[in-house]
């Protein structure tokens, strides 16, 4: 078996760029049920940025503002609006990580630098990756602090409770047409990933859109990102209208997982959260395709949760509406019995669904 030159222990955390970080954590602390564990700021000595740190279970989200008009945050958030920056991967050696993945071809973003403060160290080092978007490997197993020196640890007065939000499942990337190949050889040949699974515009079309997709997955399987690119279609497909919007490549979803769909989506409805829409239809025939699950359908429809099966088992998901006013960045929650695939038979009904959205908007 060959060695993996790149070993990841999992998601490190996500960082956002956004317009204004203070009220971004309220909404994800409030409506997500994270808890703010860490700020960074310049009450901690950090010049010309804030950074809150939020976390739930073993997700942690950056979000980051600038406190200049003309920093490289401000025009990341002037040109994309709020959306993902760094898409962090905890290592073991993240000085190993850079060298082998900038010797086979990876663009340097940041060299590998150790930070320290009382309670430790870590080391971290960039490459960068799809649009404006960074992967960082993070370093950390001489740290005992809340996050990483220069932010220091602090408590909301805001009493959060957990939803059920356990790990990152996948991170989506929409790229420009014809980039997609690419974005996949660079992470088989740089990152040493493996394909997955491919998806054509055969399998992700309706009347009007389509789109191709492949997944790409690393060794042990904890970091699964698919990479979009948009096919010719009638009219304007939803990966058109992020790049429209986005002004570049990026990332689209974050698919977080759950043990209880229902319970989660309930309390994130509760909260005020938006959901994309399927026809209550769509239940009427779907046991026919799934054959038998745990849940009450009943339920699952009135949550209007999607299910899927595949060879290991099957799935539940749900896509929230973006999480800010321009169509891009949104969150997808995901439970999975055994099925390790994405939802191939949910395809037609989402997409109709995003279509929906997008004539609202004007952008179909």
């Amino acid at each position: 078996m060959e060695q993996d030159f790149l070993p990841i222990n999992g998601t490190d955390y996500i960082e956002f760029y956004v317009g204004n970080a203070k009220q971004s954590a309220l909404y994800y602390q409030h409506c997500f049920g994270y808890e703010l564990i860490a700020y960074s700021g310049p009450e901690t000595g950090v010049k010309g940025k804030a950074s809150y740190v939020l976390q739930q279970d073993k997700i942690r989200l950056v979000l980051t503002t600038s406190l200049e008009p003309h920093s490289e945050i401000s025009e990341h958030v002037k040109k994309h609006g709020d959306g993902v920056k760094v898409l962090a991967l905890w290592v073991d050696d993240a000085t190993k990580s850079y060298t082998e993945t900038t010797a086979r071809g990876a663009e340097s973003a940041i060299p590998p630098q150790t930070i320290k403060d009382e309670f430790g160290e870590v080391t971290i080092a960039s490459i960068k990756t799809y649009g404006e978007t960074l992967h960082t490997f993070v370093e950390r197993k001489n740290y005992k602090g809340p996050f990483l020196p220069g932010y220091k640890a602090v408590k909301s007065t805001l009493k959060t409770e957990p939803i059920g939000l356990k790990y990152v499942d996948h991170c989506v990337g929409n790229v420009e047409l014809g980039e997609m190949n690419r974005w996949v050889k660079f992470y088989e040949d740089v990152m040493g990933f493996k394909l997955l699974i491919t998806f054509d515009d055969k399998d992700i079309s309706t009347e009007y859109s389509a789109l191709m997709s492949k997944v790409v997955s690393n060794g042990n399987g904890y970091i699964k990102f698919p990479i979009n690119e948009p096919a010719k279609g009638k009219k304007k497909s939803q990966i058109e209208e992020y790049l429209d919007f986005y002004h570049s490549a990026g990332v689209q979803h974050i698919a977080i997982a759950t043990d209880d769909i229902i319970y989660t989506v309930r309390e994130l409805r509760k909260r005020g959260v938006d959901f994309l829409f399927v026809p209550d239809s769509y239940y009427d025939d779907v046991l026919d395709r799934v054959g038998e699950i745990n849940e009450d359908l009943q339920e699952l429809k009135e949550q209007n949760i999607l299910i899927d099966r595949d060879d290991e088992g099957y799935l539940l998901q749900i896509f929230t509406k973006p999480i800010q006013d321009r169509p891009t960045v949104f969150f997808e929650i995901i439970e999975r019995n055994g099925a390790k695939s994405f939802g191939k038979g949910n395809f037609k009904a989402l997409f109709e669904s995003i279509e929906r959205e997008q004539e609202l908007r004007g952008n179909l």
